[in-house]
């Protein structure tokens, strides 16, 4: 939201040679953060040959604000504070589109005020209240075209347990598990304690709809489950306590066909941690995002010619199996013997420059810019059919 007063970042001219691709980040979750750095990668590699842009921000509270279109700003760096979008030196006021799609109008204090067309919408919004359809409902009634997995894919993909519901239905491995309901920790902790001894240790706990490792812990004590159970429901009231699988983690990134083809899945990768450079347990917060040097990824993932084909196949049937457009990451544990073990499908993967999903399909072939065009293009092109 924002008046566009002086105090707000000048809107572009329509240039109607070009698509106008409104990128929308930041959000109301706990993955701001690196929803803004998602946002750094993606404004700094897009072709502004074919695309014109217009920056949207969603502050923490909710507010959409017009952002500058400076990627060096959003950037992620451990020299820094985290960036957040914020409404105070912007204004506010209320973003809206004509059904239909068309020129998005700020309503502020001074009177409406139009941003011009909108072609289609990127999204890079990770976690609720972006990734797990709300955005995408919103576009969808408005009838404006977005980039990625529509709403019920979207919803899905976010919450882990529904996601396992699905891939079960389709034959496709998961780890053992036990759902924390939002009310049956309260209710009775101690039923929940016994379930979870069917489990197998180290354990970990999840919130069961968030991303970028936030509030995930790995439990190798009976006595420290409770605490860990309390942790993940800060940040989620519904939590996921699952079997450790020991294997490899594996990670696939996966585009939508063109037309009626097969899903595309580009070169598996892997993570390779280093804990004397930093690295956690497991591939945490800090380390996804902060110690870059404690990470290596690996692309293509040094596996055989066998395993390649169950990762890269698997990851196109779960990709089809949750109902994903546009695109997802599939992350596998790939176990000493042989089975490709589902962990989880992000529908809206970061695209930061140390993320793997750029950087696996870069190495098949596609670099950063196409990539990006690719899956604008793919927006563009495909139904508008609400109940798709």
């Amino acid at each position: 939201m924002t008046d566009l007063q002086e105090t707000g970042p000048s809107v572009p001219s329509s240039d109607k040679s070009k698509v106008r691709v409104a990128v929308v980040f930041g959000g109301r979750s706990g993955e701001h953060t690196i929803s803004c750095a998602t946002a750094a990668g993606v404004l700094s590699a897009i072709d502004r040959d074919r695309y014109e842009v217009l920056p949207v921000g969603i502050t923490p509270e909710g507010q959409w604000v017009l952002v500058e279109d400076d990627p060096a700003a959003l950037e992620l760096s451990d020299g820094r504070p985290p960036v957040t979008i914020t409404a105070d030196v912007l204004g506010r006021g209320t973003l809206t589109a004509p059904l239909g799609g068309g020129e998005l109008t700020v309503l502020g204090p001074t009177g409406p005020r139009a941003l011009g067309r909108v072609d289609v919408v990127l999204p890079l919004l990770h976690g609720p209240y972006g990734e797990d359809g709300t955005i995408q409902g919103m576009l969808e009634m408005m009838g404006v075209p977005y980039v990625g997995c529509g709403v019920l894919a979207s919803a899905a993909g976010m919450d882990k347990q529904v996601t396992k519901v699905l891939l079960g239905a389709a034959g496709i491995a998961t780890a053992p598990h036990v759902v924390v309901g939002p009310h049956a920790w309260k209710r009775d902790p101690e039923a929940i304690l016994e379930a979870c001894r069917s489990l197998t240790y180290p354990l970990f706990v999840k919130p069961a709809r968030a991303g970028s490792s936030l509030g995930i812990s790995k439990v190798d004590r009976p006595e420290d489950l409770p605490g860990a159970i309390e942790a993940a429901r800060a940040v989620d009231p519904k939590v996921l306590v699952e079997s450790g699988i020991v294997g490899r983690e594996i990670e696939v990134a996966v585009l939508q066909g063109r037309g009626d083809d097969a899903p595309r899945v580009a070169e598996p990768g892997e993570i390779a941690m280093d804990v004397a450079q930093g690295a956690g347990e497991f591939y945490d917060f800090e380390t996804k995002y902060l110690a870059h040097d404690a990470v290596a990824m690996v692309c293509p993932a040094r596996i055989g010619p066998k395993e390649r084909s169950l990762i890269m196949d698997t990851a196109a049937r779960a990709f089809e199996a949750v109902g994903c457009e546009g695109l997802a990451r599939v992350d596998f544990f790939l176990t000493d013997t042989g089975e490709a073990v589902v962990n989880e499908i992000n529908t809206m993967p970061g695209f930061t420059p140390f993320s793997m999903f750029p950087y696996m399909w870069q190495v098949s072939g596609l670099e950063y810019t196409d990539l990006v065009s690719e899956l604008i293009e793919l927006a563009l092109s495909r139904s508008s059919d609400v109940n798709r």
